[in-house]
């Protein structure tokens, strides 16, 4: 697993993840052939998209998001580093929200309990549908979908690796360094996640795509 500069103060920890572009189609063709619960499924279409934590996604409230803007903003308490974090949403995420039966007198969640619509759902709710496809704890995990975003988008060479890590609401420990990388990257990271999204899509529908080439990269 690949490591980077602006790191947590929290330690590291490795999880199982898939990496490669090839196995990552694999993967996400897998999640389309699923056929447990609806619900759990929609989860798995969304996370690689927007692959915040697992905690985050399952604690999604319908409140947090702003269709018109396209964007999701996570408030600080729900966060790892306690800051609010803000994701942009590409097309194909809004759609794959839009999928959900809204009813906000039901649920605040998006992804309620099958027990209790005032709980979000259970936190090994999608581990447990990964082992279901076959996918091993020494394989693939819900985490996982972060670590394949940060390997594949910085294999890209297209982004500034600033804009990735705070993608992935990373927290710079270098005070010097943090300063100096205070800005969010809010215009690169929106053409970002919609590159990002356009890329799992082409992937999942077996397209041989590895690093486009749009003439100027965002690093320049």
């Amino acid at each position: 697993m690949r490591l980077y500069n602006a790191v947590a103060h929290a330690a590291v920890v490795h999880r199982a993840a898939i990496t490669t572009p090839k196995e990552v189609g694999e993967l996400l063709r897998s999640i389309e052939d699923y056929e447990g619960d609806m619900q759990t499924r929609i989860a798995m279409r969304l996370l690689p998209h927007v692959f915040v934590r697992p905690g985050e996604l399952r604690h999604a409230e319908w409140k947090e998001f702003d269709f018109d803007r396209k964007v999701w903003t996570i408030p600080e308490h729900k966060m790892k580093m306690r800051r609010p974090h803000a994701v942009p949403l590409s097309r194909q995420a809004i759609a794959i929200i839009r999928e959900i039966e809204h009813d906000a007198a039901y649920s605040p969640y998006l992804f309620p309990s099958l027990r209790s619509a005032n709980r979000p759902m259970s936190d090994n709710t999608i581990n447990a549908a990964l082992r279901r496809m076959g996918y091993g704890k020494d394989e693939m995990t819900a985490h996982g979908f972060r670590a394949m975003a940060a390997t594949l988008l910085n294999e890209m060479g297209l982004w500034n690796a600033d804009a990735i890590e705070r993608q992935l609401a990373h927290v710079e420990a270098n005070a010097v360094r943090r300063a100096y990388t205070r800005g969010q990257y809010w215009e690169e990271r929106v053409r970002m996640m919609q590159h990002w999204s356009d890329y799992l899509d082409g992937l999942r529908d077996g397209a041989k795509v590895l690093r486009p080439n749009f003439g100027q990269t965002a690093l320049g």
